[in-house]
């Protein structure tokens, strides 16, 4: 006991107890309260009843605090009721929401039950502690147990997937997701761990009966003990401590366990995706590297530490935090157990230390330190002791590791240069190293552990795949990793939702229930599609490896690539954060998620220094450089260089398979483990992490809610509530429900599916919430709910009624009781009071002793009333006399009868014995044919296995022959490479020669011009002459090329005649294989029909070819004249350039609008001219095309007649096959020659084949030396180009005049560029034009009304300028006006100023105003959006409920006519049957009461005779007694004694003769009794025949059963392969279940047949003269077989009918598909027939595929044909066990007849009754038959009305697609308008602000103008001012000197003004007033002369 209480009981953790769920306390107050969940923060979800409601909010009050709080009605959710408490499977709520999930997973958590149910997830939380869950005895418990039959476990899932292995022979797989910490790992190693003990081999042979010591076995390479050994290894090499995680798996992996047939384990594979390698470099604070560089230090011994040069944890710099420990583990430990564990998996020593090697060297790679250098950036390495350890340990040179880090050697162009590394590039190199050094090592360890675990002794027949892989994540920032994670996860729940969508149909057609199924894996397509598409428009991970092409690409330059290509998907939003955070967002099932580019580029190209990798790729380890062997495709440093040539080169090189992106590689692992996941029934387990603290018994519940919604919990609900998520067994649905619906279900018996329909009926329930199946009723979610509640209330009800009552019963019993004592008590005083009175009363006493006295008068009366009595026994007597002479001739008669009836049952007796004997005969018979049957089927099935076989081989031939001819056409696609690089290599020879062209014209040209220049032009000549001597030397080379080319021309037709001899063999080959079988020849002949076809159409792809080549001179003419227009242009600029500069920008415009115009002539003009000729070959393609489909009718005709040929063939051999059985013997010895001969063929063919190969070989070889030869050529070209650019470096140096014109050639060039570029977009819009010549007019005219438009918009400009000229002349007028006006301008500006002042804070106001406003609109927006979601959550489930609603009212309707029409049946069917049952019923109880009654008046005949004895005795006796009384009359006194004593004795005798006369009846009860038990004895015996009888009828049933499954499964079979004749075989059923009604109508009447038999027995008696009527139940009977038959071969014909229709379909289908494909193609081959011989090569593959598809699918016919043939085979064969069947039966049924002749002769009472039955079986089986043939005429009408709607359909189908076509065309000429009209209005807007900016530069001179002459005026009128004033000076001097008095001033004062109004006259006077300034001089000069005297 010590013990136990110690150890914790392991069922608490597993089991839910029901006492606490089922608590009536808590049922009664949720049933009370209106309780609803409510959003909490604290909790998530609150428990709340309802108050009030008011509108759309609702007041309710928390059930924990009894606070009150007002909700919106849309944030409630419902609660379930306490029944559904702790439930195992959540899919069982009633109400699937967040809250209720959230609380029952929650109520569980808290109560030890860590696993929970939601479907078909298989929901975990961790608990963070050790449970007793997962011991061997909890193993067993599990073992063999479905998974309904125990509590939810991993155990279970582990279960139910092996057995379904092994039951259903699928393969399995276990999805394991979750976020880091919730225990994916550790539930995967759970399921391992059972697997291992369970499927073990060792513990199979274990069991038979091997010895203990024996069957244990301790070698280290056991399977079972090696895959649970592979974890370990793995845990250290790949886990890593994090903050959520001690052991957190840093990578994805996939275990795949493979079994054998008889379950066990026979091998194991593991694939692994994403390895966090970046975590060997550097880890986040807290965290730790991998766990095996901490065991490595910790756990090392002295010597491995020296060996691999290992030192202390903090002496490592990718170490980040030293060394952290885990609690509760020790490295030490763990560093043993993976030795152990290597040991285990059998690695070898020099494995195990080259691994640490490895491992050690990784830390090594961080010591490495690098330096920057002093005055460069170049980085230096000043101490190499790590670089030595590091080179130690990988076995690599000092010196060259050194040198390829710091100074790697990068190819530019076709040199290699050391390129000098910066300190940060080095540091990133060796990280890099590192990474991928460990990832490595990793895969490689994958690698060698499934190396360890396969077994190829014993093939795998099907394996359990377990995924355990990162669940969906949503951090702050999300990179690369966190994308591919995500798209995982979308991958995996588009599995899940499409295996929930596949089992719900299941379940819906199991049960029979009408749904329209919605596929919900389509929801989550968008997403995938948006990362994953290729192209139109590419994905996110295409756009990454695009740009990871490009050289100068960024992050920020994919980031806009990916926001132009998907900008407008639903699934794809622009940020909301701030650009820093993140670039762009994808809407995921999950959630949004914002995703960081930042070094997408990089890590999706994965660079590596590719120096140090080929160094490590030769390393002297052979681990190392097995390691490194894939070097040549890694990205090495010159492709990440971002030099524009090699970038590109390496692009090129790199497209053809030099290196693979991250993405693309991951995106493939990903496709093949979603393919493996697909083929597999998957079971699914999402752990969930419950806290971040690592606490048991703690629970997030946000974090737990953003879990569920991460692990698609919460979708599969969403899924789960579209259907019927609510489903119960009719049994518990009624026991439960019952109660509400008392009076619907009658009295007595009724089946469990109709009792709930009249229960569903009763609760008047809405049709749309529920559905009714074959077992079960499916409700939708709420409904159960809703269900409770009522139940709740009802029983409360009728618990307070039989309260009330009982307390009313128990009153009412107190009041009468109560009552009863008080008259009791009354009673009792009367008494006692009478009592007292009379105690002392003589008269009483003497009362009391004489009243025993008053006896003796009374002897009188006594004896009169004897003779009384003595009176009535004679009367009876007599009649007794009469009555015992008729029972006894009854007697006699029944004697005789009893007689007759035994002989008859003798006569039975021997019958059943002789039937009995026949039926064991019989059954002896049917076991011996079964097995002749059975041998038959064997040795059939050998030689179909044989014939499959031959086939296979001849399969396996044919494909070696495609193979063939596939290489063939790769040689024939090498060829005409090598054509079309001829082609390149001409057109280049003939641009150089055009180039030596243009050059001599240039150098004539400058010798006419320079003439003077002698000496220079002799030079110049002299160079022209070597040029032109060099000229002439690449003419030879160009000629011995060409000769070259002829020579490969000349193998190459060599070659082609070799392929011709190789087409001869092939040929033999095929006509060899033609004798193997006439299908084969007819096939082949197809083939070699195609062959032609293919010929004629390489013949049509040469003239095509012919007309390309014509197309491309023509476009080398246009060429030439775009150029001489370009030089006209060229000159017309020069031109313009000279005109005057005021009109130069109006004549501007005039002239890009003419240029435009030529330009659009040109175009329209080269469009025209185009589109006639590629109007003539459209037409001659679709010739093409009509002759193209004309020939497949024809072979689809032939292949039609070919097929009913091949009907006909099989037909008449399945007639044959039954009496051919003999001579399968003869044919099998015949099929083992004929294997013989096609043997010793099929090694004629191999060789053969062997001496293509060979051929095949040599031409390789060839091929080789062509490309040697090519590339020789190439470099002569190479090296004639280098010529080239030498003669031209020397001409420009000698020429110096010639640098201009090399500029004029450039610009040429670029304009040509340029050109080109318009011509490819001419060509483009070629091919638009083609079929829009209309629409090309309309354009036309739009562009003239356009032209017109910009031409009057010209004319207004000028005129505009004219009139800006005219202003310009009035402003010269009108500067004086304006000196006035300045004052008023300034006073403007001034309040301009004001103005703007006030518009600025205006402004700033409305700037605030803005803000807020944006606030409230986002705010408005948040709230919008949440009732937009309420809204279309509504607006869905309403649609969703109206759509059921109409389809459920429809198939109500429909349900309820057939109901009413059934049930009229059924009455009539019961009334029928009860009127027999009734009439049995009577008349054997009429026999049975006369037989009774003849018994009863047996017995009584005998009673009475002896009675009648006894009373003559007695009557003697009393006579004479009498006499001697008469005699003795006197002596009354002395008689006295004598007549008591007499008395006494007639008294005694009267006791004898009762004591006699019960021992009679005692003895004639006995004799009733035994007789009864005969009776019984008799009827057991009949009933145990009817059972026999009733077991032989249930033997037949089970047959037909069995019969009717195996037609079903074939049926099933018949659905997977052609799920496209869904419609047709949904009729077929419908008429099998017609078959099954009338097999069902048989049965019933032979039922009835049967029944009638046994009545017929029970009444032999009345059953005489009815030989006519049984006749014709006979004739009935044979019409009713005979109907059958002629049904039987109606259903067989209409079968046969349905299958022609079924492939008459497909034909029609795959001639459809044909058409498209041919249309489709050829819509290709017109748009792409201007590209040029490529596109016609591609249309030639096409052409090749489409044959070699053509042939799959004859194949695929010939095979569904054979196995249509197979199936039609085991038909017939079923149809003759049913047609024996039927024999044996008709046989016992002529028997039974012959038997029931005998009986019939006794037939009298029946004749009416029998008439009435067999009447009414007549009208029922014509009314079945009619109504059969009906529904069969009627399917056959829906059959052709379906067939002519389909058709409808494919018509308008084609319509549509014509007419969507031409209105995408349209839309994209539309666009294509639109974007250039809007190109022309930008080009007149840039015009527009031109002119405008134009005016302003005008203005702005006027004004400068202006204010000029504001300043010339003023200095106008100051130097008018100084000149009056010395005018009047020099009048007074004048005056005064004339006077020749004194001057007053001095004359320096005078001279100085003088010069100063000199200066500013000469300063600022114009010429005029210069001129006449001087004689002014002059003038006052004159008379100052003589004053110095």
């Amino acid at each position: 006991m010590a013990h136990r209480s110690g150890q914790e009981d392991p069922e608490r953790y597993l089991f839910v107890d029901r006492a606490v769920v089922y608590n009536p306390a808590t049922q009664a107050d949720w049933t009370a309260k209106k309780v609803v969940w409510i959003p909490s923060e604290r909790h998530g979800f609150e428990a709340a009843s309802i108050k009030e409601e008011r509108g759309e909010e609702v007041v309710v009050e928390l059930s924990e605090n009894g606070k009150k709080a007002i909700v919106n009605k849309d944030d409630i959710q419902k609660m379930n009721p306490p029944k559904f408490s702790k439930v195992e499977d959540m899919a069982e709520l009633t109400c699937l929401n967040e809250a209720s999930v959230l609380h029952n997973l929650k109520d569980r958590y808290y109560s030890g039950l860590i696993y929970t149910y939601s479907g078909l997830f298989c929901v975990v939380i961790n608990p963070y502690k050790n449970l007793p869950i997962y011991s061997e005895n909890i193993i067993e418990m599990y073992r063999g147990k479905k998974r309904h039959e125990m509590p939810p476990h991993i155990y279970a899932i582990s279960e139910s997937a092996y057995r379904c292995m092994l039951q259903d022979r699928e393969d399995q797989s276990i999805l394991c997701t979750g976020e880091s910490g919730a225990g994916k790992t550790e539930n995967t190693k759970k399921v391992i761990q059972y697997l291992a003990h369970v499927a073990s081999s060792h513990k199979g042979r274990k069991d038979h009966n091997i010895p203990v010591s024996v069957s244990i076995p301790s070698f280290p390479g056991e399977l079972e003990r090696q895959l649970l050994q592979a974890n370990p290894i793995l845990e250290s090499f790949g886990n890593a401590k994090t903050v959520k995680n001690d052991n957190s798996s840093r990578f994805g992996k996939f275990i795949r366990v493979n079994f054998d047939v008889t379950g066990y384990i026979v091998g194991a594979n593991i694939e692994t995706y994403l390895l966090e390698k970046s975590r060997a470099v550097r880890q986040a604070k807290d965290e730790r590297t991998f766990h095996v560089f901490y065991q490595l230090l910790a756990g090392a011994g002295e010597h491995l530490k020296t060996d691999l040069l290992l030192e202390g944890f903090n002496n490592y710099r990718f170490l980040s935090n030293g060394n952290i420990t885990i609690p509760g583990q020790q490295d030490k430990d763990n560093f043993q157990e993976t030795m152990d564990a290597m040991h285990i998996m059998s690695f070898s020593h020099e494995e195990i230390v080259c691994m640490l090697k490895v491992v050690s060297a990784v830390l090594q790679f961080g010591n490495v330190v690098f330096k920057k250098e002093r005055n460069t950036d170049q980085a230096s390495m000043p101490e190499n002791t790590a670089a030595q350890k590091l080179c130690h340990l990988l076995g690599l040179n000092v010196m060259e590791f050194t040198r390829a880090i710091l100074s790697p050697r990068i190819k530019v162009g076709r040199d290699y240069v050391q390129k000098a590394q910066t300190k940060e590039q080095a540091d990133f190199a060796v990280e890099a190293l590192a990474k991928a050094t460990y990832e490595r090592l990793f895969r490689w360890l994958v690698h060698r552990i499934n190396k360890a675990l396969d077994r190829t002794k014993r093939q795998g027949a099907s394996f359990i795949g377990i995924l355990d892989i990162a669940g969906f994540e949503i951090f702050e920032l999300n990179s690369f990793e966190q994308m591919c994670i995500n798209y995982t996860n979308e991958k995996l729940q588009q599995l899940f939702n499409h295996t929930m969508f596949i089992l719900e149909q299941e379940e819906y057609q199991r049960e029979g229930i009408e749904w329209s199924f919605i596929d919900f894996g389509l929801d989550l397509q968008p997403c995938i599609d948006l990362i994953e598409r290729p192209t139109n428009p590419p994905g996110v991970l295409a756009l990454l490896d695009e740009e990871c092409w490009f050289p100068k690409a960024t992050d920020k330059t994919f980031v806009d690539k990916v926001l132009q290509e998907q900008g407008t998907h639903p699934k794809f939003q622009k940020p909301r954060q701030l650009k820093d955070k993140a670039d762009f967002c994808i809407i995921h099932y999950a959630g949004r998620v914002d995703y960081k580019a930042d070094e997408w580029l990089m890590k999706n190209m994965d660079p590596l220094n590719d120096n140090v990798a080929t160094l490590l790729n030769q390393s002297t380890d052979k681990f190392v450089s097995e390691l490194w062997k894939d070097v040549d495709r890694i990205v090495g440093l010159d492709q990440v260089a971002g030099m524009n040539e090699t970038a590109f080169g390496a692009a090129y090189k790199t497209k053809k398979g030099m290196f693979r992106t991250v993405g693309q590689l991951y995106k493939e692992s990903l496709t093949k483990l979603m393919a493996t996941l697909r083929n597999t029934n998957p079971n699914f387990v999402r752990c969930i992490i419950p806290n971040h603290e690592k606490r048991a018994g703690k629970l997030d519940p946000h974090l737990v809610l953003d879990q569920l919604r991460c692990n698609g919990v919460l979708e599969g609900i969403r899924i789960c509530r579209q259907g019927f998520p609510n489903r119960i067994i009719f049994q518990e649905f009624r026991q439960r429900y019952e109660i509400l619906t008392p009076n619907a279900i009658p009295k007595g018996f009724m089946d469990g599916k109709q009792a709930c329909e009249r229960m569903i009926r009763a609760l008047e329930l809405d049709p749309n919430l529920f559905r009714i199946g074959q077992s079960k009723i499916f409700f939708r979610a709420g409904v159960l709910a809703h269900l409770e509640e009522e139940r709740d209330m009802k029983i409360t009800d009728i618990i307070i009624y039989f309260q009330s009552v009982c307390r009313g019963y128990l009153a009412r019993k107190a009041f009468v009781k109560k009552q009863q004592q008080l008259n009791c008590l009354k009673v009792l005083q009367r008494n006692c009071s009478a009592y007292l009175k009379l105690k002392h009363w003589q008269w009483w006493r003497l009362f009391t002793k004489v009243k025993p006295l008053l006896q003796v008068t009374r002897q009188e009366e006594e004896m009169q009333a004897k003779d009384d009595e003595l009176f009535k026994v004679k009367e009876k007597q007599t009649k007794v006399e009469g009555e015992l002479v008729e029972m006894e001739r009854k007697h006699s008669q029944l004697i005789e009868e009893k007689n007759i009836l035994a002989e008859q049952l003798q006569a039975e007796t021997e019958l059943f014995a002789e039937a009995e004997e026949m039926r064991a005969r019989l059954a002896a018979k049917k076991q011996e044919l079964e097995e002749i049957l059975h041998d038959l089927e064997s040795r059939v099935e050998e030689e179909e296995e044989r014939t499959q076989g031959l086939q296979s081989e001849k399969k396996k031939m044919q494909s070696h022959i495609q193979d063939l001819e596939e290489q063939l056409d790769e040689e024939e696609a090498a060829r005409q490479k090598l054509q079309l690089e001829k082609v390149t290599a001409e057109a280049k020879m003939k641009k150089f020669e055009e180039d030596i062209l243009l050059l001599e014209d240039q150098n004539s040209k400058f010798l006419k011009e320079k003439k003077l220049l002698d000496d220079r032009v002799n030079e110049m000549m002299s160079q022209l002459t070597e040029e032109e001597e060099k000229a002439k030397n690449l003419g030879k080379t160009k000629n011995k090329q060409e000769v070259m080319m002829v020579d490969l021309e000349e193998r190459l037709k060599k070659e082609e005649k070799t392929r011709q001899e190789l087409e001869k063999a092939k040929r033999k080959l095929d006509g060899e294989t033609t004798d193997l079988q006439d299908q084969i020849a007819e096939l082949q002949a197809q083939i070699e029909e195609l062959k032609v076809q293919l010929a004629m159409k390489e013949e049509e792809l040469q003239a095509i070819q012919a007309r390309g080549d014509e197309e491309v001179t023509q476009k080398n003419n246009a060429l030439k004249q775009v150029r001489e227009l370009q030089a006209q242009l060229a000159e017309l600029q020069e031109d313009l350039e000279s005109e005057k500069v005021s009109r130069n920008k109006a004549e501007k415009l005039k002239r890009d609008l003419s240029e435009e115009l030529e330009a659009l002539k040109t175009e329209l003009e080269d469009t025209l001219d185009t589109t006639a000729a590629q109007q003539e070959l459209r037409t001659k393609r679709e010739q093409e095309v009509t002759e193209l489909k004309k020939a497949i009718d024809g072979e689809t005709k032939n292949h039609e007649a070919q097929i009913q040929e091949m009907r006909q063939r099989h037909s008449t051999a399945l007639e044959e096959l039954s009496e051919q059985l003999e001579q399968t013997k003869r044919f099998k010895v015949n099929l083992e020659k004929n294997k013989q001969s096609t043997e010793s063929a099929n090694k004629e063919l191999v060789s053969e084949v062997k001496g293509l190969q060979q051929a095949k070989t040599e031409s390789e070889h060839k091929k080789k030396k062509l490309e040697a030869q090519l590339q020789e050529f190439m470099a002569r070209v190479t090296e004639g180009e280098k010529g080239k650019g030498e003669l031209a470096d020397r001409s420009h140096k000698l020429q110096t005049e010639l640098d201009s014109v090399s500029a004029l050639l450039e610009d040429a060039e670029r304009k040509g560029i340029k050109l080109v570029k318009d011509t490819t977009v001419l060509e483009g819009a070629l091919q638009d034009t083609q079929e829009l010549l209309q629409e090309e007019t309309r354009q036309k005219l739009n562009i003239s009304s356009r032209i017109r438009q910009l031409e009057e918009e010209k004319s207004t400009l000028q005129e505009q300028q004219e009139e800006d000229e005219v202003a310009r002349r009035n402003l010269e007028k009108q500067l004086c006006t304006l000196q006035a006006q300045l004052f008023e301008t300034k006073k403007k500006l001034e309040d301009d100023v004001g103005m703007v002042e006030g518009l600025e804070e205006v402004k700033r106001k409305l700037q605030k105003d803005m803000e807020l406003a944006t606030l409230r609109l986002e705010e408005k927006g948040i709230a919008f959006e949440k009732m937009e979601k309420t809204k279309t959550r509504l607006q869905q489930e309403l649609d969703d409920l109206m759509v059921d609603l109409d389809h459920q009212r429809t198939i109500v309707s429909n349900l309820e006519k057939k109901q009413k029409k059934f049930d009229q049946l059924l009455a009539e069917e019961k009334n029928i049957s009860g009127r027999y049952a009734e009439e049995r019923d009577k008349a054997e109880a009429e026999a049975r009461e006369k037989e009774t009654k003849s018994l009863s008046l047996a017995r009584a005949l005998d009673e009475a005779l002896e009675a009648k004895e006894e009373f003559e005795r007695l009557n003697k006796q009393l006579r004479s007694e009498m006499e001697d009384l008469m005699s003795s009359k006197d002596d009354v006194g002395k008689n006295v004694h004598e007549l008591e004593k007499s008395k006494r004795t007639l008294d005694q005798q009267l006791e004898e003769m009762r004591t006699q006369l019960e021992e009679l009846e005692d003895e004639l009860q006995a004799t009733e009794d035994a007789k009864l038990r005969l009776e019984v004895n008799m009827q057991a015996m009949k009933a145990q025949y009817e059972r026999d009888l009733q077991g032989r009828d249930d033997q037949n049933d089970e047959k037909k059963r069995a019969l009717v499954k195996q037609v079903r499964e074939m049926e099933a079979e018949l659905e997977d392969e052609r799920k496209q004749r869904a419609l047709a075989m949904a009729a077929k059923k419908k008429l099998e279940m017609d078959l099954m009604g009338m097999v069902g109508q048989i049965e019933g009447a032979n039922k009835a047949r049967d029944e009638a038999i046994k009545q017929l027995r029970k009444l032999q008696s009345q059953m005489k003269d009815y030989q006519r009527e049984l006749e014709d139940a006979r004739a009935s009977r044979d019409e009713i077989f005979s109907q059958s038959k002629e049904n039987e071969k109606k259903l067989k014909s209409l079968e046969a009918e349905v299958l022609q229709l079924h492939e008459d379909l497909a034909a029609s289908e795959r001639a459809r598909r044909h058409a498209e494909q041919e249309r489709d193609e050829l819509a290709d081959e017109i748009s792409n027939s201007t590209s040029g011989k490529s596109a016609l090569m591609d249309e030639k593959r096409r052409l090749e595929a489409r044959i070699a598809q053509l042939e799959e699918e004859l194949e695929e016919e010939q095979g569904n044909m054979e196995l249509l043939n197979d199936r039609f085979r085991k038909t017939t064969m079923q149809v003759d066990t049913l047609t024996l069947e039927l024999v044996a039966e008709r046989s016992l049924a002529q028997k039974s007849e012959n038997a029931r002749q005998q009986l019939e002769r006794q037939n009298k009472d029946l004749r009416a009754k029998l008439g009435e039955l067999e009447g009414s079986v007549k009208s029922r089986f014509k009314a079945s038959i009619t109504a059969l043939e009906a529904k069969i005429l009627q399917l056959e009408e829906q059959l052709e009305q379906e067939a002519k709607e389909r058709a409808a359909a494919n018509k308008l189908v084609r319509r549509t697609e014509k007419k969507l076509k031409e209105v995408c065309m349209q839309v994209e000429d539309e666009r294509r308008h639109s974007d250039q009209y809007k190109e022309q209005m930008e080009k007149a807007n840039s015009r527009m602000k031109q002119l405008k900016r134009q005016l302003e530069e005008a203005e702005e001179e006027a004004t400068r103008a202006n204010a000029y002459r504001r300043k010339l005026q003023r200095e106008l009128d100051d130097a008018t001012e100084a000149s009056e004033g010395l005018s009047r000076e020099v009048n007074t001097l004048k005056s005064r000197l004339r006077r020749g008095g004194p001057i007053s001033f001095s004359s320096s004062r005078s001279g100085r003004r003088q010069l100063q109004v000199e200066g500013t006259s000469l300063d600022l006077l114009s010429d005029d007033e210069v001129e006449n300034k001087p004689t002014d001089a002059n003038a006052n000069e004159t008379p100052a002369a003589p004053q110095p005297e």
